[in-house]
């Protein structure tokens, strides 16, 4: 596997002040970076934890001896975790960890994937069909693009992409099947859409795109599932800080923090039954964004929204 130095790539942490903020903190706390990546948000809660531990999940074999040489700059009380964040209960137990002050997730694709081409999820560079954040899984690009059905790939685009020209984008790639490079499915894509979008549209792949890469690493499925094992894992006072990066995965955290946040009861009730005691509150109420002065240094951040939660009981 080849490695991945992260020094020729121009990592980015987004919205890091915030981040760190409402991890709120604990020299001697235990803390989960669920998306390792370049080790940007990493490096600094380690900093900040000089009696703690940090437990750093990765998935990307490529980029793993590069952000180990980073944090170990800094020090030795870190574990890295090369797994699945969707596994992320089941490895922290093998490692006797019941229990943490802090979860973060940086969800959506790292940037030195964006920019390596090989890795193929750019629209912007020319490569194979991959886009694989972990390169040990079967499922790739190319096996999406061409041979899913139409009505499965039809599916993708509307739910994935919310891409309301999915039949013609399906039908036009269908015809011209084998697809086997980006450049080859952007200009699929270009023919496939009405002159119209093509004139509004920022770049007419990017909602393809998205929708492909989060089929082949189930990003939603496997967000879901982490985030629901991530609520049992706190301590009290503990905080789950989540950045997402398109409205699919800001959606669910938000519905996923309120089901933790209220009750579904009957509103007449007049008194809440043992074992419906609400656990977690809110931390900010309002999706928090990106500064404008963060925005003048990296557009990355433009679609970038961050929400937190904090357990308030045992």
């Amino acid at each position: 596997m080849q490695e991945i130095n992260l020094k020729k790539y121009h990592h980015y942490p987004v919205m890091l002040k915030e981040v760190l903020e409402l991890l709120n903190i604990k020299p001697d706390g235990i803390y989960v970076d669920c998306t390792l990546g370049g080790a940007g948000h990493s490096s600094e809660i380690l900093k900040r934890i000089p009696k703690g531990h940090l437990y750093a999940f990765e998935q990307d074999e490529m980029v793993i001896a590069s952000s180990k040489a980073k944090l170990e700059a800094i020090g030795n009380n870190f574990t890295i975790i090369n797994n699945n964040f969707a596994n992320l209960k089941e490895e922290l137990a093998s490692l006797g960890i019941e229990k943490v002050d802090g979860i973060f997730y940086d969800l959506g694709v790292s940037s030195f994937q964006l920019d390596i081409p090989e890795r193929g999820f750019s629209y912007q560079a020319d490569a194979p069909l991959d886009m694989r954040m972990d390169q040990r899984n079967e499922l790739s690009a190319y096996e999406v693009v061409n041979n899913y059905s139409e009505a499965d790939l039809k599916r993708i685009l509307y739910e994935y992409g919310e891409e309301r020209f999915a039949p013609l984008i399906v039908k036009k790639i269908i015809s011209n099947r084998p697809v086997n490079t980006t450049f080859e499915l952007v200009d699929l894509i270009k023919q496939a859409l009405p002159a119209s979008v093509l004139r509004k549209e920022k770049h007419p792949a990017k909602k393809t795109f998205q929708a492909i890469r989060i089929e082949v690493n189930q990003e939603l499925a496997v967000f879901r599932q982490s985030l629901t094992d991530a609520f049992t894992l706190l301590n009290k006072d503990g905080r789950i800080v989540v950045l997402t990066f398109h409205s699919l995965e800001d959606r669910l955290c938000k519905q996923l923090f309120k089901e933790q946040t209220s009750l579904d009861l009957p509103p007449d009730l007049p008194f809440i039954p043992d074992g419906y005691d609400i656990k977690f509150a809110l931390v900010n109420q309002k999706v928090i964004t990106a500064s404008e002065e963060e925005l003048s240094l990296n557009n990355r951040s433009h679609s970038a929204k961050l929400r937190a939660i904090q357990k308030i009981k045992d």
